[in-house]
This record gives C-alpha cells, sequence and structure tokens, in this order.
C-alpha cells in the first residue's frame, strides 16, 4: 500500500477499536474506508485478524455485562447467517447484500427518530432474534456490516449502555471468530493480508480503550440518539454505495 493507502487502513483499524469497545455503529466504516484503496473482499479480508485481536481486549472490558438472553438467541442465529453467507458468496453480489443493510438501517434509523419509544426495558422476544441475528451474521460475513441489522433488534430493548455494549462485543467476537475458517477458504486470509493486520492490530487496540471510556460517560439517552444517529448516517451511505457503485 502506499502512504494514503495506509492512512486509510490506520483509520479503519481505529474505526475496528472503538467498536470492540462498545461503539458497534462505527465498525460499518471500516471496510468503506478501504474501498477506496483496495478492493472490498480483500478489504474485509485485511482487517478480519484486526477484528480479532481487538475482539480479546473488548472481552476482558465487558466480561461482567452482557445480555444472556439476547445472546441465547442471537449466538446460534447469527451462526446461521454466516453459514448462508459462505454458501451464497460466490453467487450474491456484494452490493446487493450491502445494499440490503442500508435499506434495513436507514428505515430503523427513521422510524426509531420519529417514533422514539424509549422507555422501560423490554423482554428479548425469539422470532425477531432468530430473524435479525441471521441478517447479523450474513452481513457481517460479506463486509463486516452486521451492526445495522444488530441495532435493529437490540435498540428497541433499552438496554442499559455498558449491557448493550458488552452484549454487541460479545456477539461479534463469536461471529468473527466462525468466519475465519471460510475466509480462508475463500483465499480472503493470506501470509500478506496477516503482516498487514498485525501491524493495525496496535492502533485498533488502543482505540478499544477509547470506545469503552467514551460509552462509561455517555448518558444513557444521548448514547441511544447517538447510536441511532450513526445507524442512519452509516445506513444511508452503504446504500447510497450500493445504489450508485
Amino acid at each position: 500500500m502506499d502512504s494514503w493507502g495506509w492512512v486509510m487502513a490506520v483509520l479503519a483499524a481505529i474505526s475496528v477499536g472503538m467498536a470492540k469497545g462498545g461503539l458497534p455503529m462505527v465498525s460499518s466504516l471500516s471496510v468503506p474506508l478501504l474501498a477506496g484503496v483496495m478492493n472490498p473482499v480483500a478489504a474485509a479480508g485485511l482487517l478480519l485478524p484486526v477484528y480479532i485481536v481487538s475482539d480479546m481486549f473488548g472481552l476482558i472490558a465487558y466480561r461482567k455485562e452482557f445480555d444472556k438472553r439476547v445472546l441465547k438467541i442471537m449466538v446460534p442465529a447469527t451462526a446461521i447467517g454466516v453459514g448462508i453467507g459462505w454458501a451464497t458468496a460466490s453467487y450474491v453480489p456484494e452490493r446487493v447484500s450491502t445494499g440490503l443493510v442500508g435499506l434495513i438501517g436507514v428505515v430503523f434509523a427513521l422510524n426509531a427518530i420519529l417514533r422514539p419509544r424509549l422507555g422501560a426495558a423490554a423482554e428479548p422476544k425469539v422470532g425477531p432474534g432468530l430473524f435479525w441475528g441471521a441478517i447479523t451474521g450474513f452481513t457481517s460475513f460479506i463486509s463486516h456490516s452486521g451492526a445495522p441489522p444488530y441495532q435493529a433488534y437490540t435498540i428497541p430493548l433499552n438496554l442499559p449502555r455498558t449491557v448493550f455494549a458488552g452484549t454487541s462485543t460479545i456477539l461479534f467476537a463469536w461471529v468473527n471468530a466462525i468466519k475465519l475458517i471460510p475466509y480462508a477458504a475463500l483465499g480472503q486470509i493470506n501470509l500478506g493480508s496477516l503482516e498487514v493486520a498485525l501491524v493495525l492490530a496496535i492502533p485498533a487496540s488502543v482505540s478499544v480503550f477509547l470506545g469503552v471510556r467514551l460509552v462509561r460517560i455517555i448518558p444513557h439517552e444521548m448514547f441511544y440518539k447517538l447510536v441511532t444517529w450513526a445507524l442512519l448516517l452509516i445506513s444511508a451511505k452503504l446504500l447510497w454505495g450500493a445504489i450508485f457503485a
């Protein structure tokens, strides 16, 4: 990579680290940042080891703060989604899945903004959890864009902000771990990409603690507003890119 490519790669790594610190919406910026300097598929393969190294720090930070029921529902569902992504990797164009993620995120975020429903915490339901979990696994497999469908399920639950952050960190650590085998099988991870990923893991790991700090100091209501608006902006960018790519 040239110097500009390294700048974009470091920014992508920082977004990965902040996501693992409890700001999952930021992770959707990682592949788009790199897509301007390399093939999006190669970018996804390059960033997966960075995600996994960052996951370790995120798991330490949030090891006691998560929602067990959400994880029980979404862990198997995301595994199914990753399996579907692997099985259809050569048939579904990336722009189709990216456009779907963007559309879902835009519709949900606009609904949340125009019809706010934050109040008492809601009970996670199995049916919607399985549906959104499968989409989360599928879109995460395609382009690390699992945050919008994950948030579509979890934002209405109105979890405490650290529990919301911890649950997402644990879930995506699981998703990234099970993506290793199919990514390697499809040739998206190689020795060259691993060398670059090891360098990018340094700023990503440091940024985990920045994300943790932000989650703990942002007020509850403001946190969910920021998450919702970030979801809208990121999803709109994904949708725009899919339509006009």
